[in-house]
Protein backbone atom coordinates (compact mmCIF):
# COMPACT_ATOMS: atom_id res chain seq x y z
CA UNK A 1 0.00 0.00 0.00
CA UNK A 2 3.04 2.29 -0.22
CA UNK A 3 1.65 3.99 -3.34
CA UNK A 4 -1.13 5.58 -1.25
CA UNK A 5 -0.50 8.93 0.44
CA UNK A 6 -3.12 10.08 2.92
CA UNK A 7 -2.18 13.75 3.20
CA UNK A 8 -5.52 15.53 2.66
CA UNK A 9 -7.12 17.64 5.39
CA UNK A 10 -10.21 15.46 5.59
CA UNK A 11 -11.90 12.45 4.01
CA UNK A 12 -15.52 11.81 3.11
CA UNK A 13 -16.11 8.06 2.90
CA UNK A 14 -19.09 6.41 1.26
CA UNK A 15 -20.70 3.44 3.00
CA UNK A 16 -22.47 0.90 0.73
CA UNK A 17 -20.02 -0.44 -1.82
CA UNK A 18 -17.06 1.20 -0.08
CA UNK A 19 -16.97 0.04 3.55
CA UNK A 20 -19.73 -2.57 3.52
CA UNK A 21 -22.05 -4.48 1.22
CA UNK A 22 -25.16 -5.45 3.12
CA UNK A 23 -23.73 -6.86 6.34
CA UNK A 24 -20.39 -7.82 4.79
CA UNK A 25 -17.31 -5.70 5.53
CA UNK A 26 -15.44 -5.02 2.28
CA UNK A 27 -11.73 -5.84 1.86
CA UNK A 28 -10.12 -2.41 2.32
CA UNK A 29 -12.58 -1.04 4.89
CA UNK A 30 -10.59 -1.52 8.10
CA UNK A 31 -7.32 -0.53 6.44
CA UNK A 32 -8.92 2.60 5.01
CA UNK A 33 -10.38 3.73 8.35
CA UNK A 34 -6.99 3.20 9.98
CA UNK A 35 -5.28 5.40 7.37
CA UNK A 36 -7.65 8.35 7.76
CA UNK A 37 -7.54 8.20 11.60
CA UNK A 38 -9.83 10.92 13.01
CA UNK A 39 -9.97 13.02 9.84
CA UNK A 40 -13.07 11.53 8.23
CA UNK A 41 -16.85 11.53 8.00
CA UNK A 42 -18.93 8.71 6.58
CA UNK A 43 -21.22 10.34 4.01
CA UNK A 44 -23.94 8.05 2.72
CA UNK A 45 -27.13 8.18 0.70
CA UNK A 46 -28.59 5.73 3.22
CA UNK A 47 -32.24 6.73 3.53
CA UNK A 48 -33.46 4.04 5.90
CA UNK A 49 -31.53 4.37 9.16
CA UNK A 50 -30.54 7.03 11.67
CA UNK A 51 -26.86 7.59 12.51
CA UNK A 52 -27.39 5.92 15.90
CA UNK A 53 -28.93 2.83 14.29
CA UNK A 54 -26.19 2.60 11.70
CA UNK A 55 -23.44 3.08 14.28
CA UNK A 56 -24.77 0.14 16.29
CA UNK A 57 -24.97 -2.05 13.20
CA UNK A 58 -21.44 -1.16 12.10
CA UNK A 59 -20.06 -1.85 15.58
CA UNK A 60 -21.63 -5.32 15.41
CA UNK A 61 -19.61 -5.87 12.22
CA UNK A 62 -16.38 -4.77 13.88
CA UNK A 63 -16.34 -1.22 12.48
CA UNK A 64 -16.48 1.09 15.53
CA UNK A 65 -17.87 4.24 13.91
CA UNK A 66 -19.45 6.77 16.28
CA UNK A 67 -22.80 8.21 15.23
CA UNK A 68 -21.36 11.74 15.11
CA UNK A 69 -19.06 10.53 12.32
CA UNK A 70 -22.02 9.58 10.12
CA UNK A 71 -24.03 11.86 7.80
CA UNK A 72 -27.00 10.22 6.09
CA UNK A 73 -29.31 11.42 3.34
CA UNK A 74 -32.50 10.27 5.08
CA UNK A 75 -32.03 12.07 8.39
CA UNK A 76 -30.53 15.09 6.62
CA UNK A 77 -33.65 15.34 4.44
CA UNK A 78 -35.80 15.39 7.58
CA UNK A 79 -33.53 18.00 9.17
CA UNK A 80 -33.80 20.20 6.07
CA UNK A 81 -37.60 19.98 5.98
CA UNK A 82 -37.84 20.73 9.72
CA UNK A 83 -35.60 23.78 9.28
CA UNK A 84 -37.26 25.13 6.12
CA UNK A 85 -40.85 24.18 6.98
CA UNK A 86 -41.19 23.92 10.79
CA UNK A 87 -44.15 21.82 11.87
CA UNK A 88 -45.02 20.84 8.30
CA UNK A 89 -47.46 18.05 7.52
CA UNK A 90 -45.46 15.32 5.80
CA UNK A 91 -46.31 12.10 3.99
CA UNK A 92 -43.13 10.17 4.80
CA UNK A 93 -42.52 6.95 2.91
CA UNK A 94 -39.89 5.21 4.98
CA UNK A 95 -38.79 3.18 7.96
CA UNK A 96 -40.09 3.33 11.51
CA UNK A 97 -36.74 4.76 12.58
CA UNK A 98 -37.02 7.71 10.20
CA UNK A 99 -40.66 8.28 11.07
CA UNK A 100 -39.78 8.50 14.76
CA UNK A 101 -36.87 10.80 13.93
CA UNK A 102 -39.21 13.09 11.98
CA UNK A 103 -41.64 13.29 14.89
CA UNK A 104 -38.80 14.26 17.22
CA UNK A 105 -37.98 17.08 14.81
CA UNK A 106 -41.52 18.45 15.15
CA UNK A 107 -42.93 17.27 11.82
CA UNK A 108 -46.53 16.03 11.63
CA UNK A 109 -46.90 12.78 9.72
CA UNK A 110 -50.14 12.64 7.72
CA UNK A 111 -51.41 10.85 4.64
CA UNK A 112 -54.26 13.21 3.76
CA UNK A 113 -53.38 16.52 2.10
CA UNK A 114 -49.80 16.77 3.38
CA UNK A 115 -47.67 19.84 2.70
CA UNK A 116 -44.74 17.67 1.68
CA UNK A 117 -44.13 14.16 0.34
CA UNK A 118 -40.76 12.79 1.48
CA UNK A 119 -39.51 9.64 -0.25
CA UNK A 120 -36.88 7.60 1.57
CA UNK A 121 -35.98 3.92 1.34
CA UNK A 122 -39.23 2.15 2.19
CA UNK A 123 -39.05 -1.65 2.29
CA UNK A 124 -42.87 -1.75 2.48
CA UNK A 125 -43.38 0.35 -0.66
CA UNK A 126 -46.62 -0.60 -2.40
CA UNK A 127 -49.25 0.22 -5.02
CA UNK A 128 -51.30 2.05 -2.38
CA UNK A 129 -48.31 4.17 -1.37
CA UNK A 130 -47.66 5.13 -4.99
CA UNK A 131 -51.29 6.16 -5.37
CA UNK A 132 -51.36 8.10 -2.10
CA UNK A 133 -48.14 9.97 -2.86
CA UNK A 134 -49.17 10.74 -6.45
CA UNK A 135 -52.52 12.09 -5.25
CA UNK A 136 -50.79 14.32 -2.70
CA UNK A 137 -48.46 15.71 -5.36
CA UNK A 138 -51.36 16.40 -7.71
CA UNK A 139 -53.04 18.27 -4.85
CA UNK A 140 -50.02 20.56 -4.56
CA UNK A 141 -47.67 18.91 -2.06
CA UNK A 142 -43.94 19.55 -2.53
CA UNK A 143 -41.75 16.53 -3.24
CA UNK A 144 -38.49 15.80 -1.41
CA UNK A 145 -36.38 12.79 -2.38
CA UNK A 146 -33.74 11.76 0.15
CA UNK A 147 -31.38 10.30 -2.46
CA UNK A 148 -31.44 9.72 -6.22
CA UNK A 149 -29.82 6.27 -6.31
CA UNK A 150 -31.90 3.71 -8.19
CA UNK A 151 -30.06 0.80 -6.56
CA UNK A 152 -26.90 -0.24 -4.76
CA UNK A 153 -24.92 -3.47 -5.17
CA UNK A 154 -25.79 -6.23 -2.73
CA UNK A 155 -23.33 -8.81 -1.35
CA UNK A 156 -23.71 -10.99 -4.46
CA UNK A 157 -23.36 -8.02 -6.81
CA UNK A 158 -27.04 -8.00 -7.72
CA UNK A 159 -28.92 -4.68 -7.43
CA UNK A 160 -30.81 -3.76 -4.27
CA UNK A 161 -33.64 -1.22 -4.90
CA UNK A 162 -33.02 2.27 -3.54
CA UNK A 163 -34.90 5.51 -2.94
CA UNK A 164 -34.56 6.82 -6.48
CA UNK A 165 -36.41 3.82 -7.89
CA UNK A 166 -39.33 4.46 -5.54
CA UNK A 167 -39.42 8.15 -6.45
CA UNK A 168 -39.35 7.23 -10.15
CA UNK A 169 -42.43 5.05 -9.70
CA UNK A 170 -44.31 7.89 -8.01
CA UNK A 171 -43.30 10.40 -10.68
CA UNK A 172 -44.30 7.97 -13.43
CA UNK A 173 -47.80 8.08 -11.95
CA UNK A 174 -48.02 11.74 -10.88
CA UNK A 175 -46.24 13.16 -13.91
CA UNK A 176 -43.00 15.16 -14.18
CA UNK A 177 -42.50 18.03 -11.74
CA UNK A 178 -39.76 19.86 -9.88
CA UNK A 179 -38.55 18.28 -6.67
CA UNK A 180 -35.76 18.60 -4.12
CA UNK A 181 -33.00 16.00 -3.81
CA UNK A 182 -30.87 15.98 -0.65
CA UNK A 183 -28.33 13.18 -1.12
CA UNK A 184 -25.26 12.87 -3.31
CA UNK A 185 -24.49 14.19 -5.89
CA UNK A 186 -26.17 17.32 -4.50
CA UNK A 187 -23.93 19.66 -2.51
CA UNK A 188 -25.50 19.54 0.94
CA UNK A 189 -23.95 16.33 2.33
CA UNK A 190 -20.50 17.32 1.05
CA UNK A 191 -20.75 20.78 2.58
CA UNK A 192 -22.03 19.43 5.91
CA UNK A 193 -19.15 16.97 6.14
CA UNK A 194 -16.54 19.62 5.34
CA UNK A 195 -18.02 21.95 7.96
CA UNK A 196 -17.83 19.25 10.63
CA UNK A 197 -14.25 18.42 9.67
CA UNK A 198 -13.24 22.08 9.55
CA UNK A 199 -11.84 21.84 6.02
CA UNK A 200 -12.63 23.33 2.63
CA UNK A 201 -13.72 21.04 -0.21
CA UNK A 202 -10.39 21.71 -1.93
CA UNK A 203 -8.59 20.22 1.08
CA UNK A 204 -10.79 17.12 1.26
CA UNK A 205 -11.21 13.86 -0.65
CA UNK A 206 -14.36 11.87 -1.41
CA UNK A 207 -13.77 8.11 -1.38
CA UNK A 208 -16.55 6.03 -2.90
CA UNK A 209 -17.59 3.46 -5.45
CA UNK A 210 -20.11 5.43 -7.52
CA UNK A 211 -18.85 8.03 -10.01
CA UNK A 212 -22.44 9.21 -10.67
CA UNK A 213 -23.02 10.20 -7.02
CA UNK A 214 -19.70 10.28 -5.17
CA UNK A 215 -17.63 11.43 -8.12
CA UNK A 216 -20.06 13.94 -9.62
CA UNK A 217 -20.86 15.44 -6.23
CA UNK A 218 -17.18 15.82 -5.41
CA UNK A 219 -16.60 17.53 -8.75
CA UNK A 220 -19.44 19.98 -8.12
CA UNK A 221 -17.86 21.23 -4.89
CA UNK A 222 -14.26 21.16 -6.13
CA UNK A 223 -13.18 18.05 -4.23
CA UNK A 224 -10.94 15.17 -5.29
CA UNK A 225 -12.56 11.77 -5.84
CA UNK A 226 -10.85 8.45 -5.22
CA UNK A 227 -12.73 5.43 -6.49
CA UNK A 228 -13.31 2.09 -4.80
CA UNK A 229 -13.92 -0.96 -7.00
CA UNK A 230 -15.30 -4.16 -5.44
CA UNK A 231 -14.26 -2.94 -2.01
CA UNK A 232 -10.68 -2.16 -3.08
CA UNK A 233 -9.20 1.32 -3.35
CA UNK A 234 -7.89 1.23 -6.90
CA UNK A 235 -6.64 4.71 -7.61
CA UNK A 236 -3.21 5.77 -6.30
CA UNK A 237 -3.47 8.99 -4.32
CA UNK A 238 -0.63 10.75 -6.07
CA UNK A 239 -2.40 10.12 -9.41
CA UNK A 240 -5.67 11.49 -8.06
CA UNK A 241 -3.94 14.67 -6.94
CA UNK A 242 -2.44 15.39 -10.37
Amino acid sequence: MSEFAFDAGGYLIDLDGTLISGRVVLPDARWLLKQVEDHYMVVSNNAEHTPDQLSRMLRSLGLPLASDRIILAGTTAIDCIAQRHPGASVLLLGSAGLRNYARRKGLRLHQERPDIVLVTRDRNFSYIKIATAAEALCDGAALFVAAPDLSHPGPTGKPVPETGALAAAILACAGPREYTVIGKPERILFEMACKRLGVTPADAVMIGDNPQTDGLGASRVGMQFWQVDNGLLRRPMRQAAE
